[in-house]
């Protein structure tokens, strides 16, 4: 059961080219955002759509990947873990991320 522990998995689509950074020890960073849509008929049988926009980082090779194939509007699968973060912003108000770490991608399409 430890495998199952803050464990997500998402397939969904760049919603923006990745930011990469690089590290003066090398490492890279990349950070973008992914779309997940779901369908659903509402109670006037009318087709709708909820899309959920995800924050997604990689380091190291993982983050080169995502550098070199992805683009916006790529498809891609995901795995990595759930994370939270908070830091102060300039006017003193304190900001809070949730974000998935990648650890595997796949890509789709060419």
């Amino acid at each position: 059961m430890n495998t199952l522990k803050n464990r997500v998995q998402l397939i969904g689509n760049a919603g923006n080219a990745p930011e990469i950074k690089t590290f003066t020890d090398g490492k890279k960073l990349a950070r973008l955002t992914v779309a997940t849509n779901e369908s659903f008929y509402n109670d006037k049988g009318e087709k709708v759509t909820d899309t959920q926009w995800h924050n997604v980082t990689a380091w190291g090779k993982t983050a080169e990947i995502v550098e070199k194939y992805v683009t916006k509007g790529k498809e891609l699968a995901l795995e990595g873990k759930l994370t939270y973060r908070s830091y102060d912003a300039q006017n003193g108000e304190k900001k809070y991320i949730t974000e998935i770490v990648i650890s595997e991608i796949i890509l789709f399409g060419r």
